[in-house]
């Protein structure tokens, strides 16, 4: 299994050939990222500064969730103040950071990561801290959402989902029923326990307005302390991210290799049937022109 990249490729790819440059040259490019998001690169009036800019409908109930805070913490003095149409921009020094610069690619490519990894991070604190907070439901794509809870000993994360296609329902349930049965199967007891239904939410979605449909799907993990440690969080956030369109892009691989082995096994079976054609017998001419019948 392919687990996707955390980082934004084009953010990476743009830098480094801006950092390789010999001589500043402008960039202006917007680019789609996942679950919607908008990102813009761009030289300002100093051709050594760019400002990377990012656009995301749910910015504004990340940012109850401590994502400014976050920020700044990450990115200190390249944080400004966000372009016109965006949500948060940061800028990158060509000169200043070029001592650093394979740091500050890398730091650059994780803007959307930062800004999702607030919701997380505000849960796991308060489970550190055993302190309470209201359960939340954040809206990060128009069919998909995230519900997030804490509890005395767990944080329970809850990812609903909608496939489009009913083939991707019978392949979604077929994928996700593997991560119930592959820790009991293989005694992973220290990964996270997920649960799974379809079209009927969990208890803890009851009392908020989730998508429902014959469609939609719920995943639940259920986060214990040692998810979250120090060593562990960060990479927890991560996966858990990454966990919807993880699944998606697998469905489509699995969608694509069944229509790969589909189409060889039809062309075996034409060449099979061709085989089995009898042959027609041609007519035969003489050498005036006229058609040879052989007698009996």
């Amino acid at each position: 299994m392919i687990f996707l990249e955390f980082h934004s490729r084009i953010i990476v790819e743009t830098l480094t050939r801006a950092f390789q440059s010999e001589k500043p040259e402008a960039i202006s490019s917007t680019v789609a990222d996942f679950d919607g998001v908008l990102i813009n690169i761009e030289t300002l009036k100093v051709k050594t500064n760019i400002a990377i800019s990012l656009n995301w409908t749910c910015y504004s109930e990340l940012e109850k969730c401590g994502t400014q805070e976050i920020l700044k913490r990450e990115y200190d003095d390249m944080l400004t103040s966000p372009r016109q149409g965006y949500d948060v921009t940061i800028l990158v020094d060509l000169e200043k950071h070029a001592p650093n610069k394979d740091e500050i690619i890398k730091k650059a490519s994780l803007l959307k990561r930062w800004v999702f990894s607030a919701p997380f991070e505000k849960f796991f604190n308060h489970q550190i801290a055993e302190t309470t907070c209201s359960p939340i439901l954040i809206n990060y794509r128009s069919d998909s959402s995230l519900y997030l809870s804490v509890e005395k000993d767990r944080v329970t994360c809850v990812f609903t989902t909608t496939f489009k296609d009913e083939d991707d329902v019978v392949l979604g349930k077929l994928a996700l029923q593997q991560f119930v049965d592959i820790r009991k199967e293989r005694h992973l007891q220290q990964s996270p326990q997920v649960l799974y239904s379809h079209r009927e939410p969990p208890r803890e979605l009851q009392s908020f307005n989730v998508l429902r449909g014959d469609n939609v799907s719920y995943i639940t993990f259920v986060l214990f302390p040692r998810h979250f440690s120090d060593k562990n969080r960060y990479e927890t956030i991560n996966l858990l991210q990454s966990f919807r369109n993880y699944l998606h892009y697998h469905i489509k691989c699995s969608k694509a290799h069944l229509h790969s082995r589909m189409r060889a096994r039809a062309i075996d079976s034409i060449k099979i049937l061709n085989r089995a054609r009898p042959d027609t017998e041609k007519e035969k001419k003489t050498a005036s022109g006229k058609t040879f019948v052989r007698v009996a």
